[in-house]
């Protein structure tokens, strides 16, 4: 496993240099270390673009990886199914809808206050999906199925504001809808990341009793485990974790379902092995969509949920495709 993290680690490093180097400004290796360091004749351009612009770009996309990572991770063991990702609880859903109310309804929305409508609108769906899920006891069928309802329940709310709202304001809500760091800055970097650090040391705490709820209800209540509040305590966690990944860089799909899934198939079924592996590989997956959104059609920029759904549309399929023939 330290070789697998070692070279994911080596993979995120190059990614992130890179993101550094390459742009409309494109700088060099030298340039990047004089801006960086201080030292020699730094071009106040290139420290400009590195600290003001780039940085917090990236630094924001690593985050952003992590925190769907992760909450891809435990939505997988706790709904126990390989097709489970954070969006099943409703949460994209109810933070697209409440950012697309605050877009449209309310002129030249604040930046913190678009935010908070992600976060709270992205609670307020799992606490909803939990609560209608709840008959003396949860399940994880019950949970899919009701989450799929209310996100249903919620694009539609989303597509009648987008249908009758402002041009303006629907084309910007699309935007960020898109999901993207393109306004990321060194204050959401600091935020996300004191906010994330709790949340991340939880769920690993909790790879054993990730390890047992995955195999079934029954099992786990036969070793003592308390598998509603277990199952409870992870979807506030999801919650947390995406739904402020959400609502500072939009939607940005299928890293929760694509990491866990890859991190699985390199270190096995242990989540106290997952977690650090599928953090690095989120990590990996968001700067690498950031980056490619930037460079492969310049000057124009895709946002880099565009990107990783152009990945992680096929990888679903191969999962559909692995469940028809009796695969994992």
């Amino acid at each position: 496993m330290s070789r697998i993290l070692a070279a994911l680690t080596i993979l995120l490093a190059l990614l992130v240099a890179a993101s550094l180097a390459l742009g409309d400004v494109s700088l060099t290796w030298r340039d990047i270390y004089h801006a960086t360091t201080g030292t020699g004749d730094a071009d106040p351009q290139s420290v400009m673009i590195v600290f003001d612009l780039r940085l917090p770009r990236v630094l924001l996309a690593l985050l952003v990886g992590v925190a769907l990572a992760t909450a891809g991770t435990i939505t997988l063991a706790i709904m126990r199914n390989p097709l489970a990702e954070p969006g099943v609880l409703g949460i994209n859903s109810g933070a697209a809808a409440a950012a697309m109310a605050v877009i449209v309804l309310i002129q030249d929305p604040p930046v913190a206050l678009l935010q908070a409508a992600g976060f709270l609108g992205a609670a307020a769906m799992a606490l909803a999906v939990y609560a209608l899920a709840w008959r003396g006891s949860t399940s994880s069928l019950r949970i899919i199925l009701i989450g799929i309802g209310l996100s249903s329940l919620a694009t539609a709310g989303t597509t009648f504001l987008s249908a009758f709202g402002d041009i303006g304001s629907v084309q910007r809500a699309m935007i960020w809808l898109a999901g993207s760091v393109y306004d990321a800055n060194m204050v959401k970097v600091r935020l996300l990341a004191l906010w994330l650090i709790i949340p991340v040391m939880l769920a690993f705490l909790a790879s054993r009793e990730l390890d047992l709820i995955c195999f079934g209800d029954n099992y786990a209540r036969s070793l003592g485990q308390p598998v509603d509040r277990v199952r409870g305590m992870m979807i506030v966690l999801v919650t947390v974790l995406s739904g402020a990944a959400v609502a500072v860089s939009g939607l940005i799909g299928f890293v929760g379902l694509v990491a866990p899934h890859v991190a699985r198939r390199l270190v096995g079924a242990s989540h106290a092995r997952i977690f650090p592996v599928a953090a690095l590989i989120g990590a990996c997956l968001v700067v690498a969509a950031d980056l490619i959104g930037r460079i492969v059609l310049p000057p124009l920029q895709l946002p880099a949920g565009i990107v990783t759904g152009l990945v992680g549309a096929p990888f679903f399929a191969y999962l559909l495709w692995g469940r028809r023939h009796g695969h994992e």
